[in-house]
């Protein structure tokens, strides 16, 4: 009987477990049923479970299988490669056999009409007309296949219209002399022009870049030879005035740069070949006329739709290029008549960027694109007080001036917080103390108080502050040009006292009869002995530098410049032990081992004494000292 009622319990436990299961999974599907009475009614004779109850009743009807949910199919993946494939057909089916086949048949037909030409089966006016028409016809037939969709083919189609038309005037003008220049030019901006307007009706930049093309293809297909300067680059002017128009109301910004392409072109072709120096004033202006164009479209072309990167570039470019190339066609022509000139010249498009850079910060468009320009205009800027500086000074006046630009920069950019100008300001003292160490040869004919140690004296006055502003910041490139500094200002300011005393004994030795004029034994000791002291002073002047710097350091409480005494003392050791035991006077000798044994105890008994409490027991003992 136990038995039978422990069977019981465990079924009926059972049954809750799988009643409470099957309501959940009907609960998730939607399906909740209708309230009924206790599980327990369900199984007669049986009480019910204390605490238990069942959300539905147990009916004895058959139980009705749940729905099952609907078949969903598995998804089968397409091939890796297979959409790739696909648009790479696409792309060989609709745009290459297309343009080889107009290609084909294109030399077909010229092959056909060479055939009559030399059969003079047609005259010139008859082969200048069947151009004029066939470029017609097939712009007005590619026309049909744009209404039906097909762009690629119809724009393919327009090539070849509209290179026919200016190939035909072309013939009619240079090889069967039918028409004037004038009625040729006027012909060719025709076909320019209605290129242009059905670029601007069908929304079509290939058709616009077609018509650019064209038009500075023109004075080419024209040319006679001639300098016609004011009517070549007055037409250039209206051909990028025309498309920086264009820009003003089409996002075409590819236009720029073949716009910019074709002046430039057409400029270099012209002034390899006609200028002078009589020209200077006209070709001057023209050049100065393009620069402001193409630095205008910049402005013009941030437009705040979205774009790819390569085209939100593109007016950063330009404006790069522009101003590059401007300053290159200015020198050229300056610096024949007065290279100082152009130090004004660098000044003045400094302050036309510096105005730039200001007016695109003040635009509302793309933040990207507008952030780019507007720190290229002031780098450009920048740049051109960095070239002026070397074209307008001579000699150490220009490290002078780089120094004191950094100076500057660094002051500017502290104030705005703009971490440009401080690479600038960076970049200015790197060339400054390059050329300091590397070029500069100074003539000095008095000590210390001469043009060497003031550019020494400002390179060290630069590098302070550079570390002073460096170390004020908290990130790790703070620290790390702070550290920079301080190594180069401790560098700098040693090379300028050594050159110092070699300057002094360099005198020294010139008073002294040379050795090939009179061979006496007076005059070589004497050489020796000046030659002894130069030796002995180099190294008091290293070890009282780095005692300086240990000073320095104790009382800064900084390892840092510690350290670069203990480096500095380390190499006059060995200076001592190497070559002054060998070169110097016994008497010198005795006075370099003496101080600098002196130096070293007294550095010894520093760190022994631990004054600073750089061991970490004396850091403990400190710490708790203050917590106490």
């Amino acid at each position: 009987m136990d038995t039978s009622q422990n069977d019981l319990a465990a079924i009926r436990r059972i049954l809750e477990e799988l009643t409470h299961r099957v309501s959940r999974m009907e609960r998730k599907l939607g399906m909740e049923p209708e309230r009924g009475v206790e599980a327990s009614a369900a199984i007669p004779n049986q009480p019910a479970s204390p605490g238990v109850s069942v959300p539905y009743a147990i009916s004895e009807s058959p139980a009705q299988p749940l729905p099952s949910p609907p078949y969903i199919p598995p998804r089968t993946k397409p091939p890796i490669n297979a959409k790739a494939e696909a648009d790479l057909e696409s792309r060989i089916g609709s745009h290459w056999l297309n343009r080889i086949g107009i290609a084909a048949v294109l030399i077909g037909i010229s092959y056909f009409l060479k055939f009559a030409f030399d059969n003079n089966w047609i005259g010139p006016a008859g082969r200048v007309t069947i151009g004029l028409l066939a470029g017609i016809a097939v712009v007005v037939w590619s026309e049909r296949f744009r209404a039906k969709g097909y762009q690629a083919f119809s724009y393919s189609l327009k090539a070849v219209g509209i290179g026919a038309l200016y190939l035909s005037l072309w013939a009619a003008f240079q090889i069967y002399n039918l028409i004037p220049s004038g009625v040729a030019f006027v012909m060719m901006l025709v076909v320019t022009s209605a290129t242009a307007a059905m670029a601007w009706a069908q929304d079509a930049q290939l058709l616009a870049a077609f018509a650019l093309t064209g038009g500075f293809a023109t004075p080419v297909l024209l040319s006679t030879g001639q300098n016609r300067e004011m009517a070549l680059f007055s037409y250039v002017a209206l051909l990028d005035l025309g498309t920086l128009f264009l820009l003003v109301f089409k996002p075409w910004r590819r236009l720029l740069i073949m716009s910019y392409a074709g002046t430039l072109l057409l400029y270099v072709g012209w002034y390899s070949r006609f200028y002078t120096r009589n020209q200077l004033d006209l070709t001057l202006t023209f050049a100065t006329l393009f620069f402001a164009i193409f630095a205008i479209a910049p402005l013009v072309t941030l437009q705040p739709e979205r774009e790819a990167a390569l085209l939100a570039s593109v007016p950063a470019f330009l404006a790069f290029v522009n101003a590059v190339v401007y300053f290159l066609q200015a020198y050229a022509m300056i610096q024949a008549v007065d290279q100082s000139y152009m130090a004004w010249f660098a000044l003045a498009l400094a302050a036309v960027y510096i105005f730039l850079s200001r007016q695109v910060h003040t635009r509302k468009s793309t933040p990207g694109a507008t952030q780019l320009l507007h720190y290229l205009h002031l780098a450009v800027a920048l740049g051109f007080i960095t070239v002026a500086i070397p074209i307008r000074l001579d000699a150490h006046w220009i490290t002078i001036g780089w120094f004191v630009e950094a100076g500057v920069l660094l002051w500017v950019g502290s104030r705005v917080e703009s971490e440009l100008l401080n690479v600038f300001a960076l970049a200015a003292l790197a060339l400054g103390v390059a050329r300091l160490l590397l070029i500069d040869n100074f003539r000095t004919t008095q000590l210390i108080f001469n043009m060497r140690m003031a550019t020494y004296t400002v390179a060290v006055a630069v590098l302070g502050a550079v570390a002073w502003y460096a170390s004020r910041r908290t990130d790790e490139a703070g620290r790390t040009v702070a550290a920079a500094a301080i190594i180069a200002l401790n560098f700098l300011a040693l090379i300028a006292l050594s050159h110092e005393v070699a300057d002094y004994y360099a005198r020294q030795l010139a008073e002294v009869p040379r050795a090939y004029r009179q061979w006496n034994r007076a005059n070589v000791v004497e050489l020796r002995r000046v030659q002894i002291e130069r030796d002995f002073t180099y190294s008091a002047l290293w070890m009282a530098y780095g005692a300086m710097l240990m000073v320095v350091g104790f009382f800064r409480r900084s390892a840092f410049v510690r350290w670069q005494a203990l480096v500095l003392i380390a190499v006059t050791i060995v200076k001592v032990f190497v070559y002054d035991v060998s070169q110097l006077d016994r008497g010198y000798r005795i006075v370099s081992f003496i101080v600098l044994g002196v130096l070293l105890l007294a550095i010894s008994f520093v760190y022994q004494r631990d004054w600073l409490q750089l061991s970490p027991g004396t850091r403990e003992k400190g710490r708790a000292a203050e917590g106490a």
